[in-house]
């Protein structure tokens, strides 16, 4: 990490170290080491689950389940030309009754299913045949045709359970009305015809939505449900960062038919939670919830990524600027100017939010380690970081301590710590950040693959804790569960 220029106030600092001098803390004791971990809040995202069901097996299905004869009509003794009452030359006269024997069927062709938006539909292409035989005894028999098309316009809906729900509405129009000419007269066939088709249409009121079980879209939503119980890996080392997935409710948005696909609109509610170190387990996964509506855009995903500093890599930083320092004396009141060797640096985080920096030199004979600390700082939205309220907190195993203090408090010596102390996450941050757009890019989980993309980022206040000197990097992004379709 680079160095930046740390703004010297010389006056400020000497004030402040002659401050901590003066503090409660035995000379001979160093900082007490914190313990703490560092602890990112949890965040609460709405993750997309697009479930997608294919039409064509939904139309494969009712290919199945639809035969392909509707039905057949075989009725005897049927009116072919009904007795009607005509007048000839003034004399009213009844015409005889034409009789004939009916038969024939009805055919289907292939289903299909299609729609966009809102709206299935499903078509059935008929073609009907229509024989009357024996007609009056004079013609044996005469053959008419006919077709029409049904169309079952279906909306869909989810019940709490997650079951899919139907409502259908099923017109047909006859595009060729069964019929023959016998006599001078058309005679149809239509309504014998209609007859039949509104029971086909009963009957497949009751196949469509018995069918639309057979999609399993509530089995698909559960396993999507289930494979979103899981730890994201953010960075795989230096330091490892894993952001752990809870799911909390599932909402559901309506669909839309694209093509040959039905897509689900859901909204995924979970707990996002980021963990440096080792991979958290996975939270246990509990079963499906009920049915929620959806009223906002799926797919916002909130996230903090903590930039972490090790302590011990500042360690080195801080001795090589103290012993380029080195090279020019330090003017000690009192003592005039100084020549001090520094030996190892040591950087830990202590309590109060502080960092502890031990210090070995020697200087005029004395020998020790000199203890400072200091708050670490950042503007917002800033990765450049300084020091502030540092202060000298012990001496340990030391001769000659009035000399080592008097060394310690010089400017020179704390401004020196102080530059070295401040570093300049950018590089850091913008390493991370490039790993974590990779690692979030897919993850996949069974057949299932999470997608996600940051898109806004900002950084927070800098924290000093045990594990380490941490910058939450605080964004939002956009994340999909959905199912592999290859």
């Amino acid at each position: 990490m680079k160095r930046p220029l740390v703004a010297g106030r010389a006056a400020a600092l000497a004030a402040l170290i002659a401050l901590g001098a003066c503090h409660h803390r035995p000379m001979d004791a160093a900082p007490p080491r914190a313990t703490d971990a560092i602890a990112v809040p949890p965040q609460a995202s709405t993750i997309a689950v697009p479930i997608t069901a294919r039409l064509d097996e939904l139309a494969a299905a009712l290919e199945r389940e639809v035969p392909r004869e509707l039905w057949s009509i075989d009725q005897p003794g049927q009116d072919c030309v009904a007795s009607k009452r005509v007048e000839v030359l003034g004399v009213k006269l009844k015409t005889p009754r034409v009789e004939c024997h009916i038969v024939g069927n009805v055919v289907r062709g292939p289903i299909t299913l299609s729609g966009q938006g809102q709206d299935l539909v499903v078509t059935l292409p008929l073609h009907a045949t229509v024989r009357a035989r024996d007609i009056a005894g004079v013609f044996k028999q005469e053959t008419a045709t006919g077709d029409a098309m049904v169309r079952a316009h279906v909306r869909l809906s989810l019940a709490r359970d997650w079951k899919p729900r139907a409502a259908l509405d099923i017109h047909y129009d006859w595009t060729n009305e069964p019929g023959i000419d016998f006599l001078g007269q058309r005679i149809t066939f239509t309504s014998k015809a209609d007859a039949k088709l509104k029971g086909v249409i009963a009957k497949l009121e009751r196949t469509l939505p018995s069918e639309l079980d057979k999609l399993h879209l509530d089995r698909e939503i559960s396993r999507a449900w289930a494979s979103a119980f899981t730890s994201l890996e953010l960075n795989h080392a230096n330091p490892p960062v894993w952001m752990r997935v809870t799911p909390q409710e599932l909402r559901y948005g309506g669909y839309a038919v694209e093509g040959q696909r039905l897509v689900l609109r859901l909204g995924m509610q979970a707990q996002t939670e980021t963990f440096v170190g080792n991979r958290p387990p996975d939270p246990a996964v509990r079963p499906l919830p009920p049915l929620h509506t959806l009223d906002s855009t799926p797919g916002r995903m909130l996230f903090v990524i903590p930039v972490i500093a090790d302590y011990r890599e500042l360690e080195p930083v801080i001795a090589k600027a103290l012993v380029k320092r080195s090279a020019r004396p330090f003017d000690v009141p009192g003592l005039g100017a100084v020549t001090a060797q520094f030996g190892k640096v040591t950087c830990y985080g202590t309590t109060g939010g502080k960092v502890a920096v031990g210090v070995q030199f020697a200087a005029n004979g004395a020998h020790g380690t000199v203890w400072l600390t200091g708050t670490p700082v950042n503007a917002p939205n800033s990765r450049e970081v300084s020091f502030a309220d540092l202060a000298v907190s012990g001496v340990t195993d030391s001769t000659g301590t009035d000399v080592l203090l008097a060394l310690a408090n010089t400017p020179g010596l704390s401004e020196t710590i102080a530059a070295a102390l401040g570093q300049n996450f950018e590089n850091d941050y913008a390493k991370l950040m490039g790993k974590i757009d990779r690692a979030l890019t897919e993850k996949r989980t069974g057949d299932f693959v999470i997608r996600a993309r940051i898109n806004n980022v900002r950084t927070g206040r800098l924290k000093a804790a045990g594990q380490g000197l941490y910058l939450p990097v605080e964004g939002t992004g956009t994340a999909t569960v959905s199912l592999d379709m290859r």
